[in-house]
């Protein structure tokens, strides 16, 4: 008597049910719980190979441009010494016709900030491709805007007020980069092969920051700082050419990343890295990663983004947006130089133990000094900054107010730069200014409209005659030198 297809389907449909699980088994993998976060969160992961079983693989595409005529150099975030200003090498107009100066070239953009850095008639910058999704770190010809290469890496995110919105960093042949989820790529600056790749969420289980990483990579001294702010490692320094770790930094007091860059300072023959962290502001050891000191003196409500600014031996500027105003700190120090600490070890000598201190010279509320987005220009003796209500102001060092734009001037959150005596400032909308660098009064120069979009944030570079601005979809490159 044969089985009836009542008994027979069952059996038949609890098989192919057996089987479908067990493949799904052999080829899903499971979700750690640190992804599980809402879709509405800033920094919310769409795709779990994001930093899944293997990093993602940089893959490179040869363009058809070919690098520009040198220039200038604009090596990284505010450029040569990451001070904002820069002595021009060619000379700049003072003044423009009506429609502005000469556009060079223009480049459609993914959405976001970042900002691009100049290396022998090349351009570079970290960007997103929405198409492929992936970071693409993008090498341009300074001359007319082609693609030379791009070195690019998958990794799925939303968008979120922008994507991309560092500043790569150049030295000595290769160029760093950090996409919107803390990937750090470095590759040889020419020919755009890799050379290595940190993915800092799954190295140092970094957190992104909302609104994706605004860090920008420090090349000093053949090194590339970085400051992932993990559960365990606050900073870390790795070989510029080999990717290898030379030291890293302890995090006892648990901050996590922001989007301020670090800025390198010099005190009592020391050199130190200054990170503002989630909760405060520390001090590392250029040389050994030592902490060497912390407070939270300093610290801004929700987001961390303009970077500390040093005015003077032991004197650093912090400024911020979000009611934080600003405040200058002075880090003093007992320790002798450097090379007596080297002679007591020498002569198998206990160095002397090192105190570091911390104190607040004064503080200005938001409605005086503060920057939301853009850090300060520290030059002759005066901080050039556009404070929360979008004027550009002049302050001297004991924290009083040369001179402020006016109420009819505003430059929004919109980038500054100075050149000479030159300041270049950006608004929200595209237009820019130029004005007299002056500790008397505000003196425009020229102003126009140079740029379509909207969100016109992306910090500015110039090389030789070539200023590189940017709003959220689109990269343009000017000419602003004197005319024949």
């Amino acid at each position: 008597m044969r089985p009836s297809w009542e008994i027979i389907a069952p059996l038949v449909t609890a098989l192919v049910a057996a089987l479908v699980l067990a493949f799904w088994g052999l080829h899903s993998r499971a979700v750690p719980a640190d992804w599980r976060v809402p879709l509405d969160h800033p920094a919310a992961v769409i795709d779990t190979g994001a930093h899944g079983a293997g990093p993602p693989v940089p893959q490179l595409a040869l363009g058809p441009g070919e690098p520009g005529r040198d220039r200038g150099q604009w090596p990284g975030f505010r450029g040569p010494d990451g001070a904002g200003w820069i002595e021009p090498t060619a000379e700049l107009a003072r003044g423009w016709p009506s429609d502005g100066p000469r556009r060079v070239w223009h480049r459609d953009m993914g959405e976001g900030y970042a900002a691009p850095a100049v290396w022998d008639g090349r351009v570079y910058l970290i960007d997103y491709d929405a198409e492929a999704q992936a970071d693409a770190l993008r090498c341009l010809s300074l001359d007319d805007g082609r693609e030379i290469w791009r070195k690019s890496y998958s990794v799925r995110i939303k968008r979120s007020h922008g994507m991309s919105r560092t500043v790569p960093a150049v030295a000595d042949g290769v160029v760093v980069s950090i996409g919107p989820r803390c990937h750090v790529l470095a590759v040889d600056a020419i020919t755009g092969q890799l050379k290595w790749f940190i993915d800092m969420v799954r190295q140092f289980d970094t957190t992104v920051p909302p609104w994706y990483a605004g860090q920008c990579p420090l090349i000093d001294d053949g090194r590339v700082i970085l400051a992932p702010a993990g559960p365990e490692v606050l900073m870390t320094a790795v070989d510029l050419h080999s990717g290898d770790t030379l030291w890293t930094t302890p995090n006892p007091m648990g901050w996590s990343m922001t989007h301020v860059s670090i800025t390198p300072m010099e005190l009592d023959g020391r050199r130190m890295y200054i990170y503002c962290g989630s909760g405060g502001v520390a001090g590392v050891d250029a040389r050994t990663g030592e902490l060497l000191w912390h407070t939270d003196a300093w610290r801004v409500p929700i987001a961390t983004i303009a970077s500390p600014v040093v005015v003077g031996p032991g004197l650093v500027l912090f400024s911020g947006g979000y009611n934080a105003g600003s405040m200058l700190m002075r880090i003093s120090t007992d320790a002798p130089q450097y090379g007596e600490h080297d002679d007591a070890s020498d002569n198998g000598e206990k160095p002397r133990e090192v105190f570091f201190k911390t104190e607040t010279v004064w503080r200005l509320p938001a409605e005086q000094f503060g920057a939301t987005q853009q850090t300060p220009i520290y030059r002759d003796g005066h901080l050039f900054g556009i404070r929360p209500d979008g004027q550009l102001v002049c302050l001297n060092l004991n924290g009083q107010i040369v001179w402020a734009s006016g109420p009819r001037v505003r430059f929004g959150i919109g980038p500054l730069l100075i050149a000479g005596d030159l300041i270049y400032l950006m608004d929200d909308h595209g237009r820019l200014t130029i004005a007299e660098l002056s500790t008397q009064a505000y003196r425009p120069l020229a102003t126009a409209r140079v740029l379509d979009g909207h969100e016109s944030w992306g910090p500015m570079a110039l090389a030789g005659d070539r200023l590189l601005v940017r709003d959220l979809t689109a990269l343009r490159c000017l000419d602003v030198g004197t005319r024949p």
